[in-house]
């Protein structure tokens, strides 16, 4: 399958974390760079789901029905540094695996990023945005519905209010943990928001009855099974995969590209029509106008299976 060709999913947990007392060690590869990383997080405005302190990343994580707030840190060259910071909290073995899972997909660890780099140092295009962000990986959205939701938000607005529309979404309806006093938030589940209604969406800040319809429609087709992040990986390509999604009301194809590239780590997953990429072409090619997407498509010939990743360098020019 194409979305698999760049990663190794053989590996097991043991594979790629080590027990460092009561915290966790994650490897990280060769073409990484925390600070690459946390400098792109900064970027994000009103961002709600994670905090950024003394360059650390504060998160809430879950899993299954158990969460917990967790510190990330640079360690060494070859780690990351996990800390549950509650020390008093009873950590499970299954929520201890499934943070460190959670972080390994969230900064994408599992992807080789060498054939890329080689492929970009001799794109024009690319050539300057891999020098500028070595080491920058793909930070991803792991939860489906999170994906899902966040790419409806953003549709037809700009970066600054989709941030803001998350923010009253997830304030109104996800979980915090508190501690020291702050509130570290879980973004709301399926299954909360398959059970509201248009009007109690709409009381919570939502700009539009029609972008209330598709998070409470898309939150129960996940919620009685009929999508899943399983179902989209058994797809045999990325074509495939977009076919399944814009059957859904409120997912056309820039949603359902968006979703693949940051959910389902699909490489070709290319969202053509995004405007954020067609301004970082016209500033890297010091353009007078924006790009046709005719003109992105001969740019484009020879990103082959890195399309999700040449398109996300090129954002980090603008975000």
């Amino acid at each position: 399958m194409q979305h698999e060709l760049h990663t190794d999913s053989n590996l097991s947990i043991s594979d790629f974390t080590k027990d460092h007392g009561q915290d966790l060690l994650i490897h990280v590869p060769e073409e990484f760079s925390f600070t690459e990383n946390y400098s792109h997080l900064s970027t994000a405005t009103n961002e709600s789901l994670y905090t950024l302190r003394n360059g650390m990343i504060y998160k809430a994580i879950a899993v299954g029905q158990e969460a917990t707030i967790v510190e990330i840190s640079d360690y060494d060259e070859h780690h990351m540094l996990i800390r549950f910071v509650e020390e008093d909290q009873s950590i499970s073995p299954t929520l201890r695996t499934g943070v460190a899972q959670y972080v390994y997909d969230w900064f994408d660890l599992g992807t080789d990023l060498a054939p890329f780099y080689k492929m970009a140092a001799q794109d024009p295009l690319l050539q300057q945005a891999v020098v500028s962000f070595y080491g920058l990986r793909n930070m991803g959205i792991p939860d489906l519905y999170e994906a899902i939701c966040w790419g409806i938000l953003g549709q037809q607005i700009n970066l600054g209010f989709a941030y803001t529309l998350k923010r009253r979404f997830v304030e109104h309806f996800g979980q915090a943990l508190i501690y020291n006093g702050e509130s570290y938030w879980l973004f709301p589940t399926a299954e909360t928001i398959a059970t509201l209604t248009v009007d109690e969406l709409a009381a919570a800040g939502m700009t539009t009855v029609k972008k209330c319809e598709y998070l409470i429609d898309t939150a129960q087709l996940i919620v009685n099974g009929t999508l899943s992040k399983e179902e989209l990986l058994q797809a045999t390509d990325v074509k495939q995969a977009e076919k399944l999604l814009v059957k859904i009301r409120g997912i056309g194809p820039w949603t359902a590209h968006y979703v693949l590239m940051r959910c389902l780590r699909m490489p070709s997953a290319f969202p053509i029509d995004d405007v954020g990429l067609h301004n970082s072409i016209k500033h890297v090619l010091k353009m007078d106008a924006k790009p046709t997407k005719a003109h992105i498509l001969e740019l484009s010939a020879g990103w082959s299976l890195w399309e999700s990743y040449a398109t996300f360098y090129l954002w980090r020019f603008l975000y």
